[in-house]
């Protein structure tokens, strides 16, 4: 199997588009990662329609056609090095039709984001680019460790990242290795069946999510479970659950690794066997440490947990 590309690394000076595929943001929310982005070095270069509002029963940061106008000028701008997303929200699969590749083929570049922006890392993946799950320009509620945003800038300039974890009680033993594929789970569900979907065969697959209740959690599973994805992928990690559920019904409500939903997801796909990570720190948390969408890891699994690029 051809292994995905790995955009080339960037040196200091680099432009870093700032595009915004789907909710609105102001200027006063994207102030410190744009900072961050000089102070280290690199040149933020603005889309057209970054600050942009359409409210059409969601507020998005533009048109469909202003968003796909800038998603496709940072994709294929040779000058542009990588592209950061300002957040996610709701509107990357208005764009997934109309994406253009030429430029971006001739020069690939690094795609950082998460949530909604799921849809373009699986996108990316189908044409054979590795991207970066990782913490968007827009500091959340939650806030932003520093360590999150280190571990982007060391991906940005060559480094792969290993990380060393404590076992969580739900994890699965075992070792494999493969592609790694997933990102948001709402968003792996609502590509199910769709030419833009990821390829789940001999995958591990990455999944975290955030104020889905309990039922919906689980009809996202039972989804992947009737598409045969747990029949076919290699390894399962399990990022930030976050105010899942009911919040009169559950206790953890305010919690990034909802127990109750790790539990709904371990029941499902007990009869399954391969490795279970639970915990990871990457989703709609404080501690988001970025995965490489589309990255070739090992996974094992036993007192400790290691995941290696």
């Amino acid at each position: 199997m051809k292994k995905s590309i790995f955009p080339s690394s960037l040196k200091k000076g680099a432009k870093i588009a700032v595009i915004s595929p789907a909710g609105a943001v102001d200027p006063t929310q994207l102030e410190k990662g744009i900072e961050m982005i000089k102070n280290r070095g690199f040149e933020p270069v603005l889309g057209k329609h970054l600050y942009t509002k359409f409210s059409n029963g969601y507020n998005y940061a533009g048109t469909e056609q202003e968003r796909i106008k800038d998603i496709n000028w940072a994709l294929n701008d040779k000058e542009i090095g990588a592209i950061w997303a300002s957040r996610g929200g709701y509107g990357c699969q208005h764009l997934i039709q109309h994406l253009k590749l030429k430029g971006f083929t001739e020069h690939p570049k690094w795609y950082i984001g998460y949530s909604d922006n799921t849809v373009i890392q699986s996108y990316l993946l189908k044409k054979g680019f590795v991207s970066v799950h990782g913490q968007t320009i827009k500091t959340s509620s939650f806030g932003v460790t520093d360590e999150s945003y280190d571990l982007i800038f060391d991906i940005l300039q060559g480094k792969k990242p290993k990380y060393s974890l404590e076992s969580h009680l739900l994890n699965k033993k075992g070792k494999t290795e493969g592609e790694l594929v997933g990102g948001n789970l709402a968003l792996i569900y609502a590509l199910l069946g769709t030419k833009y979907s990821f390829d789940f065969k001999d995958k591990i697959l990455f999944i975290e999510d955030i104020g889905e209740n309990f039922y919906a959690l689980d009809r996202m599973i039972m989804s992947l479970e009737l598409a045969g994805v747990f029949t076919k992928i290699k390894g399962l990690i399990v990022g930030g659950m976050t105010n899942m559920g009911d919040e009169k019904d559950n206790k953890n409500y305010e919690e990034s690794f909802d127990e109750f939903a790790y539990t709904l997801i371990s029941e499902r796909i007990a009869k399954y066997d391969f490795p279970v990570v639970f915990g990871f720190p990457n989703g709609h948390i404080k501690d988001n440490r970025p995965l490489l969408i589309g990255g070739q890891i090992k996974l094992k699994v036993e007192t400790k947990v290691k995941v290696d690029f």
